[in-house]
């Protein structure tokens, strides 16, 4: 027995070992996968270029005053729905009201200025007017004085010649000339009375002149008070502020009996339409990218939806250039960065059920197709 026991342990001491592939096999497997991954990862990089600094946008309006004035009433809430023209924040009307009646007051006091400058006027025309009757009329009478003297001129050198010889009496004579004193001394007056006709003609004339200035004048305070109504009812329907756009409203920073300054920011509305994405490249992945080219975008939030995009448009200049603190590389020592470049890409699908639940600021990757 302890013969065959020896003999079988000595057999196997003879048998030769069986080779374990197990490890070769699992090492050439992931030898293949890697050299599948990294050709599949270069190719891919041949052909497109990606990044993943890249945010969805959208329009986003402020709400903000365009008056002063205490909040009587808010109309929305946190995060609310709401379409252009709806109303969110009414404010204390009753000074603006105020300042409307004064200014339809104050137009209405135009106006009645305006009623006694046009008849100033009327009246310094007809004044006028009859001034210019009566220096015609003086006219016609220094005409007729003139004739008047001529003739008493003459009647006084045929009396004056009959005195002499005695063949009238000295009262006929001093009647002749007591007649063409009287007719001189009335030719005077005519004049006199004409030059004054004449003067007063003029004072007319420049005070109708004055008066149509004034009318001129009145007119355009009119005008003015008109102005001041528009004015003050443009100012009362401020105090109403109003959606300027349909989308939802973010945080509502504003409190009832809050004072508001005039061009005080209160909250925003966040557009419904389209949004878009941002992406920022670096520049040296701009080399092959140009306008048209398609993109996928896949975004953290909805891992499983892939969204079709195209390139719209590239910014003017680097994402640097618009920091509240650009970079001055003349001060100091330079130290080259690699600059990025925001790029604008659209989506295709507007109708995509997707589109409607993205919200600006939501991160993103981005795959674009060189072609």
């Amino acid at each position: 027995m302890e013969t065959n026991q020896n003999t079988g342990v000595a057999n196997e001491a003879a048998a030769p070992k069986k080779k374990n592939y197990t490890f070769v096999i699992i090492l050439a497997l992931l030898v293949v996968a890697g050299g599948t991954w990294g050709y599949t990862k270069y190719n891919h990089g041949l052909h497109h270029e990606e990044t993943d600094d890249a945010q969805i946008d959208a329009n986003i309006s402020p709400v903000i005053p365009r008056i002063s004035g205490y909040i009587t009433e808010i109309r929305v809430k946190d995060n609310q729905q709401v379409h252009k023209g709806d109303t969110l924040i009414v404010l204390d009307n009753r000074d603006e009201l105020i300042r409307l009646e004064q200014a339809n007051a104050a137009l209405e006091g135009s106006r009645g200025n305006l009623v006694v400058a046009n008849a100033t006027t009327s009246a310094s025309v007809a004044s006028g007017s009859t001034y210019i009757a009566n220096v015609s009329v003086a006219e016609a009478q220094i005409e007729e004085a003139k004739v008047s003297v001529w003739r008493a001129n003459q009647d006084f050198a045929r009396y004056e010649n009959l005195i002499k010889d005695h063949s009238i009496t000295q009262q006929e004579y001093e009647q002749a000339l007591a007649n063409k004193q009287k007719a001189e001394r009335q030719l005077q007056v005519l004049v006199t009375q004409k030059n004054a006709a004449e003067r007063q003609a003029k004072a007319a004339t420049s005070q109708t002149a004055a008066t149509s200035r004034q009318t001129s004048v009145v007119n355009a305070n009119i005008k003015a008070r008109q102005a001041d109504i528009d004015n003050a009812k443009l100012n009362l329907s401020y105090t109403i502020i109003t959606a300027p756009t349909d989308g939802h409203v973010s945080k509502v920073n504003a409190q009832l009996g809050q004072y508001l300054q005039a061009g005080q920011s209160l909250f925003s509305i966040i557009s419904n339409a389209q949004p878009w994405v941002v992406a920022n490249f670096k520049e040296t992945q701009l080399t092959k990218m140009k306008l048209g080219q398609h993109v996928k975008i896949h975004i953290d939030a909805y891992p499983d939806h892939v969204f079709d995009a195209t390139i719209a448009s590239f910014s003017p200049a680097t994402g640097a250039r618009f920091a509240l603190l650009p970079p001055d590389n003349a001060s100091g020592n330079f130290v080259k960065v690699v600059q990025r470049l925001p790029v604008r890409i659209e989506f295709k699908e507007v109708k995509d059920e997707f589109i409607s639940r993205l919200r600006p600021g939501m991160n993103v990757f981005v795959d674009v197709e060189l072609n």
